[in-house]
């Protein structure tokens, strides 16, 4: 009887060598390479994140020509594509750079409102925030920020006026948003900014130079996508 169960360990030994299995693995628990290995694919999130949105430029309808008194202007409103970049220097603190183009319509009213359409301007205002994310919220992440902005106006035209130059010009940005993740890389969002935007501008009416200030401080409402890298 020992002789059987001899040759009965023997030959499952000689099994589970052929099967590339050692004892010493029967006696391991199963469960732990696997949640070793599962462990190993937890991934840092990368700091760089994207957005695309459908941004509204709504205008403050406010402005002046130098020396004539009871002037004012308005300008039309516009929607159009948005592209923002992000860089997270933790989970709570990024920078953003937005990125769009738009155009205007500037109108005389008041004292001026016979000129009607003075003139259209096209307009990028790339604009650089500081944000702080709120990351306690899980899938929800609202963001407050506050930065710079860079006016440039470039392929002005006219109407009624003779000659239009708008100048480039600085302004302040405060920002108020939010990310609501779907999965670890795509969300949709949320974003309201307020530029503080009033640029001086020539313009020239009937062989008259005339100088003045188009106080424009715009809202910028957007929606769109967001996706972490």
């Amino acid at each position: 009887m020992t002789n059987v169960r001899l040759v009965a360990a023997q030959g499952a030994s000689a099994l589970m060598v052929l099967m590339g299995v050692s004892p010493e693995a029967l006696a391991a628990d199963p469960v732990q390479p696997f949640i070793a290995q599962d462990q190993r694919t937890v991934e840092t999130p990368s700091p760089w994140q994207i957005r695309i949105r459908a941004l509204g430029v709504k205008t403050n309808d406010s402005g002046y020509v130098g020396g004539i008194a009871g002037s004012n202007l308005s300008y039309s409103d516009t929607v159009t594509p948005e592209f923002d970049i992000s860089y997270f220097f933790t989970e709570t603190i990024a920078a953003e750079l937005i990125l769009a183009t738009t155009s205007a319509k500037v109108d005389g009213t008041g004292a001026i409102g016979p000129l009607g359409n003075v003139g259209k301007v096209w307009v990028l205002p790339p604009t650089l925030t500081l944000q702080y994310h709120v990351s306690r919220f899980g899938a929800f992440r609202p963001y407050v920020g506050a930065g710079l902005n860079y006016t440039v106006f470039y392929n002005q035209s006219v109407g009624s006026a003779d000659a239009l130059h708008v100048k480039n010009t600085f302004g302040a940005a405060l920002q108020v948003g939010f990310d609501y993740m779907l999965d670890r890389h795509w969300g949709v969002n949320f974003d309201v900014k307020k530029l503080f935007l009033q640029p001086d501008f020539t313009v020239k009416v009937a062989g008259t130079d005339l100088r003045g200030k188009a106080k424009l401080d715009p809202w910028l409402i957007g929606a769109g996508l967001a996706y972490r890298f």
